[in-house]
């Protein structure tokens, strides 16, 4: 199979991820006012989606972030950036020399999330969030769209290296 066969639907996906994650952001960033998660009560000063369900509240909120996971790291966002450039580059040369076509999609939704985030450093200077769950509430820390790609890629990763042979794993 030539290398344009094999990468044409991981880079769609990684098209995708790149541009709805950008449109998310930027209609977050453009409608929503910015919440500095001081609204403790359902919307929490964003879009309910819903309330209620089975205990779940969800609604899309204006929030930023200045670090990596949770916000941490913080106080080092350009040392941040440079590392996220430089995990996005090894992905890609991993990704190019792996044998295994199985992780390709996992591994484009990683890539695409990953590229997501530090599109908004350049734009916004920061990483904009929207999701916000409550789980039976607990407060999960709010989310994206590349956040979520990101996720879905590891697990997906973790699932299909758990379900080889010891010899076969990545």
């Amino acid at each position: 199979m030539t290398l344009y066969k094999r990468w044409l639907i991981p880079l769609i996906i990684t098209v995708l991820v790149i541009a709805l994650d950008f449109l998310t952001k930027w209609l977050t960033q453009s409608h929503i006012p910015y919440s500095n998660e001081g609204h403790s009560v359902y919307p929490f000063g964003g879009i309910p989606i819903f309330e209620n369900f089975f205990g779940i509240q969800f609604a899309i909120i204006h929030n930023i972030n200045r670090g990596a996971a949770w916000g941490v790291f913080w106080e080092w966002q350009h040392v941040l950036l440079v590392l996220r450039i430089l995990l996005i580059i090894c992905l890609m040369i991993y990704a190019v020399k792996n044998k295994n076509r199985v992780a390709d999609i996992p591994l484009a939704l990683i890539i695409g999330g990953a590229v997501g985030n530090v599109i908004d450093y350049f734009v916004y200077g920061h990483v904009v969030d929207m999701l916000q769950f409550v789980f039976w509430g607990y407060h999960y820390p709010t989310f994206n769209l590349a956040d979520a790609a990101i996720f879905l890629g590891i697990v997906s990763l973790l699932i299909i290296n758990f379900k080889k042979h010891p010899s076969e794993q990545f």
